[in-house]
């Protein structure tokens, strides 16, 4: 599946500093940022989907 995160013109900056401050694309700093949220059980995956649910800022579908 493909993960799209829409950010604003602020955010985008702030995930820019953070990522040069890490040494990191900011490709690799957001797909670091997903990873830290352990998901282990199908559970985990609820409950990740509850959370984020009604997110705007996300959009997830199957590649082509």
């Amino acid at each position: 599946a493909i993960l799209t995160v829409r950010l604003t013109a602020e955010e985008q900056a702030i995930l820019a500093r953070r990522a040069k401050r890490a040494g990191l694309k900011k490709a690799t700093l957001v797909r670091q940022l997903i990873r830290d949220q352990e998901i282990v059980t199908g559970d985990d995956i609820l409950t990740w989907a509850r959370n984020n649910m009604g997110n705007k800022k996300l959009r997830i579908r199957r590649p082509v």
